[in-house]
């Protein structure tokens, strides 16, 4: 006799909500996906002195797809007990450039439990479009209404400047930034290194990939984690190969420096992060080998 099956149900194709939280001490973080962000085939330009052959083979060797180069928007949210203080935006749901599945951080903030109109810090590490296209929706309306919004005031002046537009790709960015920013303008608030956004998030300026970008320390009963934002763009080559600069980079020299800078404190001082383009959830640590790194994921719990 053939055996049947007694129950059946319909593929749901449907993901896990993208949504991650935690303890940071007193702190609960939550980090909120934007979705993958896809940029393009594999080519020799998007890291400096890296062919697309020798990207292809350090994908192959760490069973990633050597058809594309992929990464994550990990967008982090930490609630303090009096504030709650989104980092970053995602690209909101006008940009496409990137793929067809980005634009994910409002329904996921939903799917966690977060109403985008309690927020009342929205901390933008710079003015990419991944990281700020996401304060205005379709309508020109505000996404959080609430939130004063803090920047560096070089990334600020940098992005909404039309002369900085050098080529076609930069007058694209600088277009947006300007759409979403300065509607903005009166809830900004420029953040300067060594700051507090609010008690027990502090700025640490780490310019390069932009004139202004600016990572985050967030300490609360005697424990650490960083937002280090973009000083790393891929999990592997960033920490294997970290002197090698990326073709979005303003600067890519001092880029590497900040890089290095942090790489070096994180790693000595065993403070976990958050990358923002590191696997999702980006949530792990660094440790030194010779003079390069590896990146260590964070052993993820079902429990807080």
């Amino acid at each position: 006799m053939t055996a049947t099956a007694l129950a059946r149900a319909p593929i749901s194709n449907r993901p896990a909500p993208g949504f991650y939280r935690f303890k940071v001490g007193a702190f609960e973080a939550t980090i909120v996906s934007d979705g993958p962000l896809n940029l393009g085939p594999l080519r020799s330009d998007i890291f400096k002195g890296l062919s697309k052959e020798e990207m292809a083979k350090i994908f192959n060797d760490n069973f990633l797809p050597t058809e594309t180069t992929e990464v994550d928007q990990n967008a982090l949210v930490i609630n303090t007990g009096r504030n709650l203080v989104l980092f970053d935006t995602g690209t909101g749901k006008r940009l496409k450039g990137f793929g067809p599945h980005t634009g994910r951080l409002l329904l996921n903030l939903a799917a966690a439990g977060i109403n985008p109109r309690q927020i009342d810090a929205v901390v933008v590490t710079h003015a990419h479009p991944d990281h700020c296209f996401g304060l205005l929706n379709a309508r020109g309306e505000r996404i959080f209404p609430r939130a004063r919004i803090f920047i560096s005031q070089a990334d600020f002046e940098y992005w909404t400047t039309e002369g900085n537009a050098a080529n076609d790709t930069l007058k694209q960015m600088i277009a947006g930034a300007r759409q979403q920013l300065l509607p903005n303008r009166s809830r900004i608030t420029f953040i300067n290194d060594g700051e507090e956004v609010v008690p027990g998030i502090r700025a640490m300026a780490t310019p390069g990939h932009t004139v202004g970008h600016t990572s985050f320390m967030i300490s609360s009963g005697g424990h650490a984690l960083c937002n280090i934002g973009d000083i790393a763009h891929h999990h592997i080559i960033s920490t294997e190969r970290p002197r090698a600069e990326f073709a979005f980079d303003t600067d890519g020299e001092q880029a590497v420096a900040s890089r290095l800078r942090m790489f070096d404190m994180l790693a000595a001082e065993r403070i976990p992060m958050v990358a923002y383009h590191f696997p999702w959830p980006g949530l792990g640590y660094l440790s030194k080998r010779g003079d390069a790194y590896r990146y260590h994921p964070a052993a993820l719990r079902t429990v807080i």
